[in-house]
């Protein structure tokens, strides 16, 4: 069986006003599409995973949040996280409650707040790395191919002479890469086996737990031993996760397994694909007028004059006026209003 993991514990602070601790941007409509964005996860895994085979992982103050957004997973499919500790203890604790249920699960783990605009090349690569995750030992990372010197991301190396015998698409891992700075991207792109981390991973239940086991066995310690006494799918789950989740490392499951295990492959994808981590990669998918404005508003009247290559975002206020501004972010909610240039937009963090 096919199943999903969604993570959803992040703030999206890069994101504010827009997005708030109370109300991080995986619950929002970014777009204005009329979905959100951990709505749009769950729309493009149809027909590839059953809702009941549906998983979350999120904050415990945004658990009725998911709930009311996807009603259609199963309320006990939705995880909760007494506390923040990065994406590895994140994984293993779903993987092991996945296992607890499915012992021969094929599972796709993906972020909540990533957009993609080829829905289907989007699902035949996720299907085509189901089906080499399900019948081998193999851990599949999606890398996407590169279209600009992207500083924002990690990249993947792929060895392209080391073709999966089961899957020409797919091709053995030879390193990763930190984010870059411009002359190392630049230097990346030249070469046809650099691509971009996207942070989405596929593997069968059993090599993700073995993988944690030999890797990171202190945290495969916790949720053995709730394996171990049947605590999984149980009102006792909860309770114990509360007392021994924060023993676990504080660490990504990139360092935490990633870079550590031996069968790691990867599978070039394409399929119009952003992790939408700041104001500047909505403006580059948004939809924009003449003057490469890109204006998201739900309940506001936005006029611009003589203003051009902004992103404006704006749902309080009845009527906006914008004059005279190049490259910027002007973005308001809930009383808070945002005037800053694009190019500064790393420092959003310092204003908050």
């Amino acid at each position: 069986m096919n199943h999903l993991v969604i993570m959803a514990g992040g703030i999206g602070s890069r994101f504010w006003p827009m997005s708030t601790t109370e109300n991080p941007k995986q619950f929002i409509d970014v777009l204005g599409v009329g979905r959100s964005l951990i709505q749009l996860t769950y729309d493009r895994f149809k027909g590839i995973c059953a809702p009941e085979n549906v998983w979350v992982v999120t904050g415990e103050i945004y658990a009725q949040k998911v709930h009311e957004q996807l009603p259609e997973i199963p309320e006990e499919n939705i995880l909760s996280e007494p506390c923040r500790r990065n994406t590895a203890p994140c994984i293993a604790y779903v993987s092991y409650r996945i296992k607890a249920k499915d012992e021969k699960a094929s599972i796709c783990v993906s972020p909540s707040d990533h957009i993609v605009t080829d829905m289907q090349e989007f699902q035949r690569v996720i299907k085509a790395s189901l089906q080499f995750a399900a019948e081998s030992d193999a851990i599949v990372t999606l890398g996407m191919k590169p279209t600009r010197p992207e500083t924002g991301y990690g990249y993947i190396q792929a060895n392209l002479s080391a073709q999966s015998m089961s899957n020409k698409e797919i091709f053995r891992v030879e390193s990763f890469r930190e984010k870059p700075n411009l002359e190392t991207a630049q230097e990346y792109i030249k070469h046809n086996n650099y691509f971009w981390n996207a942070g989405i991973f596929v593997w069968n239940v059993s090599t993700v737990v073995n993988a944690f086991r030999m890797y990171q066995p202190g945290i495969a310690r916790i949720f053995e031993q709730m394996f171990d006494n049947g605590v999984f799918g149980t009102p006792k789950e909860k309770e114990i996760i509360a007392e021994r989740y924060a023993e676990c490392d504080n660490i990504s499951v990139d360092y935490a397994i990633m870079e550590k295990a031996d069968e790691i492959f990867v599978c070039p994808a394409d399929f119009g694909w952003s992790d939408l981590g700041t104001w500047g990669s909505l403006h580059t998918l948004v939809k924009k007028d003449a003057n490469k404005n890109g204006v998201i508003s739900q309940a506001s009247a936005v006029r611009t004059f003589d203003t051009v290559n902004c992103i404006i975002n704006v749902n309080g206020l009845k009527e906006v006026v914008v004059q005279g501004l190049d490259g910027f972010i002007v973005a308001e909610r809930d009383g808070k209003l945002l005037i800053c240039k694009l190019s500064e937009e790393q420092r959003i963090k310092e204003f908050q």
